[in-house]
């Protein structure tokens, strides 16, 4: 069975860093795109980063320039650098990868880690 285990979450203030972890159980490979969504109360979950296998990434418009996200397929690991922290970047951050199964993109989901940024 597929597991995808964040960790790397936590309380940082404004302008600080953190660096999220998402490991994959078996091969990364076999996902075609990884990503890691985030989800703040009241709102709905949004997609922060994506990678492909190839290593082509995509941001959305509110983290670019700030976040970073990269890939290890030996350690079967997916990061998201966070720079330049904003309140606003508070959120359930959730990891995400997508296979392609049968002619459908089938996606797996982490259990999600809390990042709060506040003074």
């Amino acid at each position: 069975q597929v597991q995808l285990v964040e960790s790397g979450g936590g309380l940082v203030q404004p302008g600080g860093s953190l660096r999220l972890s998402c490991v994959v159980s078996g091969s990364m490979l076999s996902f075609g795109v990884m990503g890691w969504y985030r989800q703040a109360p009241g709102k709905q979950r949004e997609l922060v980063a994506g990678i492909s296998s190839g290593g082509i990434t995509n941001y959305a418009d509110s983290v670019k320039g700030r976040f970073t996200i990269s890939r290890d397929n030996v350690k079967n690991t997916v990061y998201l650098q966070m720079d330049s922290l904003k309140p606003e970047d508070t959120a359930v951050y959730v990891c995400n990868g997508k296979k392609y199964i049968n002619y459908n993109w089938r996606d797996y989901w982490g259990q999600g880690t809390q990042v709060t940024v506040s003074s």
